[in-house]
């Protein structure tokens, strides 16, 4: 008999799934969608987010983090790129890594180190925020790419200890797509990560909805021409293992824009694969020498320029795709490029304007600033991040303050707010 009861437990049941089914995000005719309607967001990158709860003394942990994250929340920031894990222990290419590894030595893995992720994720959940979680690192700061090669003896362990040129650095990383082994010790990380419950929600991860995507690396770059076709083949199997694996999230590349392949065409091929929902790119004025090093008042309206050209070539690619993109890097150093935290940040302000702008259009659903650092502060006459440093947003391989937007730049934090879709 359908007792009163019954029809209770059905409805309570269909709401509470019907509920759960649209707190994913998901994508569709070139548009994210979150709880039934378009999702448009202004995020920030946090990528040391998930290890602020490993931190001992809970004032430098928990504490902050929590302080953080409702700083972020009021004012409009609700998406947040965090980092899955770093690979390996000591310096590489002679810089500090980031601590503590997910996996120090080849293959084995500490799940106490996903307390922080598990952390951070249950928190973002009770503020009704989104994370998208890049799994490795083209990169040196977190081991990435290349420890893999160096564990698997593709390349010599003399990087470690030794800063490569450019030129070096492209003919190492791009052995990365040839190398079985490196990319075997690759999908044995992404399943860990994918096969995680939740300590704290007692959700597993492909269940959680706080988490909006999964990112194959951050900024997978093929490095040299001749690694292309490997590239292709390698970011296609990785998204397709990861669908495989998670029915729920999203799942997108960490790529640049045409700037990492260095051809537009490839680029629009790597994410043309259906495994890939949104498009993501990355801007770097400073770093790809849009203007002068020293110089940036100077070169700021050319800078401007080339990066609302970028924006628009790449753009172009996801409205033929009919994908969403997501500008899920870009960044400015302070005025006069001072790491000092009382020094202005009135070129800034006015970048941050002009790229949150473009969130609406062109397929663009939204923009996340690199990078967010907090309550930490540079430390005065020291460049880099050493052990014992409070972790903010520039990796331990840029000088710190250089990119970071603390929570005292009140300059800025209008800017954000303002940009923040209602």
């Amino acid at each position: 008999m359908f007792t009163k009861a019954i029809y209770l437990s059905v409805l309570l049941f269909a709401l509470t799934t019907g509920a759960v089914a649209q707190e994913f995000v998901n994508a569709r005719d070139g548009k994210l969608y979150a709880d039934g309607k378009p999702y448009l967001f202004v995020g920030a990158n946090y990528w040391y987010g998930g290890l602020l709860g490993l931190e001992k003394d809970k004032k430098r942990g928990i504490e902050r983090l929590r302080k953080e994250l409702d700083f972020l929340k009021k004012n409009g920031v609700t998406n947040l790129r965090l980092m899955a894990g770093a690979e390996g222990i000591g310096p590489m290419n002679g810089v500090e890594r980031v601590e503590p590894p997910l996996q120090a030595i080849n293959g084995r893995f500490n799940g106490d180190v996903l307390d922080g992720l598990d952390l951070v994720l249950a928190e973002m959940a009770k503020r009704k925020m989104k994370a998208v979680i890049f799994l490795s690192n083209n990169w040196e700061w977190s081991g990435g790419f290349q420890q893999y090669l160096i564990w698997n003896g593709i390349v010599n362990r003399k990087w470690l200890t030794q800063k490569p040129t450019w030129d070096e650095l492209r003919d190492i990383v791009a052995k990365f797509y040839s190398c079985k082994e490196c990319i075997d010790g690759y999908d044995r990380q992404m399943r860990f990560v994918l096969g995680r419950t939740n300590k704290i929600t007692g959700k597993k991860y492909t269940d959680d909805p706080a988490i909006m995507a999964w990112e194959v690396a951050n900024e997978p770059r093929p490095m040299r021409p001749v690694a292309n076709e490997a590239y292709v083949k390698w970011l296609a199997d990785a998204t397709g293992s990861i669908k495989a694996i998670d029915k729920n999230h999203l799942v997108t590349l960490g790529h640049e824009g045409w700037i990492g392949t260095e051809d537009i065409k490839l680029f629009e091929t790597v994410h043309a694969d259906t495994n890939v929902d949104y498009l993501t790119i990355h801007i770097w004025p400073k770093n790809w020498g849009w203007f002068e090093n020293g110089k940036m008042a100077a070169g700021f309206s050319g800078a401007v320029e080339k990066s609302q050209k970028y924006i628009d070539d790449n753009a172009a690619v996801a409205v033929r795709l009919k994908k969403p993109l997501v500008i899920e890097e870009f960044g400015l150093p302070r005025d006069a490029q001072s790491f000092d935290v009382s020094s202005t940040t009135t070129l800034r302000d006015q970048y941050y304007e002009k790229i949150l702008a473009h969130i609406g259009s062109q397929n663009i659903a939204g923009a996340n600033f690199w990078a967010f650092g907090g309550t930490a502060r540079p430390v005065k006459g020291q460049l880099f991040w050493k052990q014992g440093d409070d972790r903010m947003g520039d990796p331990p391989m840029e000088e710190q303050g250089l990119n970071s937007v603390f929570d005292c730049d009140k300059s800025t934090w209008q800017v954000i707010r303002k940009a923040v879709i209602k």
